[in-house]
């Protein structure tokens, strides 16, 4: 049997899911610009929780705040709000794929270049960023932070086009990877998405004044309209003069990441017109067809997992109940004074619902299986219990190779499903049975026929390995070689 993951830190509940990437939020024109964004960026929380940031334009000058910590920290005081004067400003919300947890990495970043101010806000990953920091900064160039994000601001610096919109667009022209940005100069807001549309980014519009964001979400919580989605290889110029559109790159079909859908984005939001929410239930309704357990109750590992249980419940008829209770104020657990307190730590966050699954045959359903250590502990606290049975359901394929586009998943030996075979990966979680959403399944949940191998729909690599961009920095040299010698060229 393959060697099975060993976590020798403190058990961490969070440690064993995807994290969320970014969000970012941007204002044109309005009053409230600053107030909007906080609230905009509070509905974009679940995008990253590390760190928040808000830059404004008040007509003569920027003013910036960065903060560690949540939104609700970092912008809840009427004095912080105020100090951030302008009709127009964007925002940025934060988990760190790439650099570390600091104040200087935390976004939005600011630089004066030439011509003004421009603050940048990022979500995504640039997988060619390290090379381009490197080949940067042996050309003179002097970083302030760790973040992929700030090779943007050197490269519209160093351009020599006359318009700043030309100056972006050779920006972006030489990043590769995934990358939503919202960006901001003293006389424009400027969105940009990356060719193939791997990270999502919309517009909306509130008394009048152009809105981006991630989500629909953001748009909701301000009372704002959706307009439109920001197309695959757009980058939209947002002035007193209205709004332009650019498309700097070839035509290509779009290809967003699956994982979007599956768990990133919250389920009220709306994506290609139809409900997050409503997909994550056709993802349960076919692991249901594919993979049916007979079972008393389903039960839902909250919060991630409800709506694929109940569309598992639905397409079953098996009762859905709330089998397992999650605490929502779970913040840093620092009482660990020994190993058996330690174990306990998924308990601070999920407890069981004993009335529920005693003496029951159960059906557990998730969205993923990553490491796999919370899982074998979710199942453990079943059979504690009482669980007389306990099927474990994934509304998602086996993740069996790494993220580069702004999601965190381990290193592919740390990933369950690269390691271990199926039945192996069910005696390691301790279930009677587990089943995963097949790749087809996902698609048809999706609403396509299956998977076209020849032309697939989303960014689905990391069920896959099917990378739909180059991966520079991983090529040749790895991601931490490159940063030694960035850090031995410092």
């Amino acid at each position: 049997m393959t060697q099975q993951p060993v976590d020798e830190a403190p058990f961490d509940p969070n440690a064993d899911r995807l994290r969320e990437e970014c969000g970012v939020f941007g204002i044109f024109g309005h009053a409230d610009a600053t107030a909007l964004t906080a609230l905009g960026l509070h509905a974009l929380q679940h995008r990253g929780q590390e760190a928040a940031g808000i830059v404004s334009f008040d007509g003569s000058r920027f003013h910036s705040e960065r903060r560690l910590g949540l939104v609700g920290d970092a912008f809840s005081e009427a004095a912080v709000i105020e100090k951030l004067q302008g009709a127009q400003a964007i925002g940025h919300v934060r988990y760190s794929t790439t650099g570390e947890t600091i104040l200087r990495n935390v976004q939005p970043l600011f630089a004066e270049l030439h011509g003004g101010g421009f603050a940048l806000a990022h979500n995504g990953n640039l997988t060619n960023g390290l090379t381009l920091r490197r080949n940067l900064v042996r050309d003179g160039a002097i970083y302030q932070s760790t973040s992929d994000t700030e090779v943007l601001l050197h490269l519209v610096a160093r351009s020599r086009r006359s318009r700043f919109i030309e100056r972006f667009v050779e920006g972006i022209r030489q990043v590769e990877g995934a990358y939503a940005f919202v960006c901001m100069t003293n006389k424009k807001l400027i969105g940009a998405r990356d060719p193939l549309g791997i990270r999502p980014l919309v517009l909306g519009e509130l008394d009048g004044a152009p809105i981006l964001t991630s989500e629909t979400c953001a748009l909701d919580i301000i009372g704002a309209k959706f307009v439109r989605e920001i197309e695959n290889g757009e980058v939209v110029v947002i002035s007193e003069d209205g709004i332009e559109s650019h498309k700097p790159f070839p035509p290509m079909a779009e290809r967003p990441c699956i994982f979007e859908y599956i768990y990133f984005a919250r389920p009220d939001s709306i994506v290609k017109g139809e409900s997050i929410y409503e997909r994550r239930k056709r993802m349960g309704a076919v692991l249901a067809q594919e993979s049916p357990a007979g079972a008393d109750v389903i039960v839902p590992v909250p919060d991630s997992g409800v709506p694929a249980a109940l569309g598992y419940a639905q397409a079953s008829g098996i009762p859905f109940e709330l089998g397992i209770i999650r605490n929502h104020y779970v913040g840093r657990t620092f009482i660990e004074p020994t190993q058996k307190v330690r174990e306990l730590g998924v308990r601070l966050k999920h407890s069981a619902n004993r009335s529920v699954v005693e003496g029951k045959s159960i059906v557990l359903v998730d969205d993923s299986i990553v490491r796999g250590t919370t899982s074998l502990k979710i199942v453990k606290m079943m059979r504690e219990a009482g669980a007389r049975e306990v099927h474990f359901r994934i509304s998602s394929p086996p993740i069996t190779h790494p993220d580069y586009y702004g999601i965190d998943t381990p290193d592919r030996e740390k990933l369950l499903a690269a390691t271990h075979s199926l039945e192996e990966m069910r005696q390691f979680v301790g279930a009677d049975s587990l089943a995963f959403l097949s790749v087809d399944g996902l698609y048809r949940a999706m609403g396509h026929a299956g998977r076209d191998n020849a032309r697939p729909q989303f960014t689905d690599h990391c069920f896959t390995g099917d990378y739909p961009t180059s991966l520079t920095d991983v090529i040749g040299e790895s991601a931490k070689q490159q940063l030694s010698l960035l850090a031995e060229a410092g």
